[in-house]
């Protein structure tokens, strides 16, 4: 009897799959030199993200198409009807041999309807359709999301050319109401299985600027990044969506100056044991902040001359207290400090974009053109991009920031009546504050940095907490933008230690595993 060999199920991480799906996005949409597609439309299987809920399936969707600049129709498949996804029946006469016969034909289907709409608003001709819970659809709807998955067609309309399909659904231990799919379905189609992760999760996280409370506890309680359990009273859960929908309530509630409380946050972290615990970290995250001074440890600088230099003046008694803390405390602490330099690397990153930004529209005053010219042009442009959907929020609220100070510009230009060159003279010299800001913001955060590496040297020394503070260092994206453009020489000294010993444990890995072998 022949023998059954059995895979091993590879799950993959969230921005792996994003990159999965981006290259097979790119080898679909690659056109011959005779303008069609080298993989033709009927072998472009449709991707099915298989994955745990609120991991984040539906955030990198939008992320894809706009770095890949093509367009975007999602729906959530379990809202719709039969009707709704196919299209209404309506009887049509047609003649066949001479003889005249009743046919039944359907309206466009509202999904298929909403890709031609979203040609028509942004003037992409190729895009996603994506369509989220494809697994979990009632049982009327089931056979036409069949029929869609193979053919890629709702009723009698077919997805347009250039569209890709990409469906996501949770696994039956997530959902009880989902539907397996047959064979003759999962080979037509190309299938990525997505579990959750806290390390890649972290590295979006630095980006997207959450709450530094929450980076600092799921460090110390990496287990209760994402959890899914069944209780006697129900479900109990934990995901991604939670933690930064949790994040953006804090910061709002801070700003407003209201208290949060285990109540508050058991409405978006859905176990009332984890719930509890952030609370109670959240609590202690700000008496440590307080206590230990965290606020003035980045502003402990004195200005020499034309330089800005260190002021060591840490509390001694403070920081004795912290070499006899507990570990988690430590790690808080760690964790203030990453938060603070966080927000500093990424102001620093939105100024510089800003001020590049800025410049390169400034520019095109030295091409013949008139500031108020360039002010309808940028508009132009900015009013493009909206509707093609190409603005990430960021993008756009730095791009409304250049738009608004060349408006203040041209105000200037107005009331004082300046021709030409008086215009471009006048504006050159306004220009000039926005690079002096952007370097005295450059200059505090550098200085913010040393200080915080020589807050870490005095408390734990070349210690496991320092180990922690340069590898988030490492794995936040403004953070590693801004030592790439400004350096810091502490910096390096600590990180080549770190990549030494990483190394260093990798191949005492490789050398046990050949033991292992031998």
């Amino acid at each position: 009897m022949p023998k059954i060999l059995m895979k091993e199920k590879k799950n993959m991480n969230i921005k792996r799959a994003k990159q999965e799906i981006k290259d097979s996005i790119e080898a679909y949409l690659t056109k011959d030199n005779y303008g069609e597609y080298k993989i033709p439309s009927i072998r472009q299987r449709p991707i099915l993200l298989m994955g745990p809920p609120g991991i984040g399936k539906t955030q990198i969707m939008e992320q894809i198409a706009r770095e890949c600049e093509i367009g975007l129709v999602a729906y959530t498949i379990t809202h719709h009807t039969r009707q709704s996804a196919i299209g209404l029946p309506f009887i049509r006469e047609k003649e066949y041999s001479g003889q005249t016969y009743s046919v039944t034909e359907y309206t466009m289907s509202e999904i298929i309807a909403s890709v031609y709409e979203k040609i028509e608003q942004t003037g992409n001709k190729e895009g996603i359709l994506f369509i989220d819970e494809i697994n979990c659809v009632s049982e009327t709807l089931a056979p036409t999301m069949l029929q869609f998955l193979q053919c890629k067609m709702f009723g009698n309309q077919k997805v347009p050319d250039g569209w890709i399909i990409v469906a996501a659904g949770n696994p039956p231990e997530y959902n009880k109401s989902v539907r397996d799919f047959d064979v003759v379905t999962l080979d037509r189609m190309k299938k990525i299985d997505v579990e959750a992760d806290y390390e890649v999760w972290k590295e979006y996280a630095y980006q997207a600027g959450i709450h530094p409370a929450i980076l600092a506890y799921l460090e110390i309680r990496k287990e209760y990044f994402y959890r899914m359990e069944t209780t006697v009273d129900g479900k109990a859960f934990v995901t991604a969506r939670g933690w930064e929908d949790l994040s953006q309530l804090l910061k709002v509630y801070e700003e407003l100056g209201k208290d949060i409380d285990r109540e508050v946050v058991f409405q978006y972290l859905q176990h009332l044991k984890i719930a509890k615990d952030f609370a109670n970290y959240y609590e202690l995250y700000k008496k440590y902040k307080e206590d230990y001074g965290i606020e003035r440890i980045f502003t402990l600088f004195k200005r020499i001359g034309d330089d800005v230099e260190s002021c060591f003046n840490w509390n001694q008694e403070t920081i004795g207290r912290l070499k006899f803390a507990a570990f988690d405390e430590k790690l808080s602490v760690v964790g203030l400090l990453n938060g603070k330099l966080s927000e500093m690397f990424a102001e620093s990153y939105r100024q510089d974009a800003y001020v590049t930004e800025l410049f390169g529209w400034l520019k095109q005053l030295k091409t013949g053109k008139t500031l108020s010219q360039v002010v309808k042009e940028i508009h132009e442009d900015f009013n493009e991009k909206k509707k093609t959907e190409k603005l990430g929020k960021a993008q756009e609220h730095m791009l409304l920031d250049v738009i608004k100070t060349l408006e203040s510009y041209e105000q200037i230009s107005k009331a004082e009546h300046l021709e030409a060159e008086a215009e471009f003279e006048r504006v050159r010299e306004e220009f000039k504050k926005e690079p002096a800001k952007l370097e005295q913001q450059i200059e505090n955060t550098t200085k913010a940095l040393d200080n915080a590496f020589d807050f870490m040297e005095e408390a734990f020394g070349q210690s496991q907490e320092m180990v922690v503070f340069v590898t988030e260092l490492n794995v936040n994206y403004y953070s590693v933008w801004f030592i790439k453009e400004n350096g810091c020489d502490k910096y390096y000294q600590y990180n080549r230690g770190l990549l030494f010993d990483e190394q260093q444990a990798e191949i005492m890995a490789e050398m046990d595993e050949l033991e292992r072998k031998f």
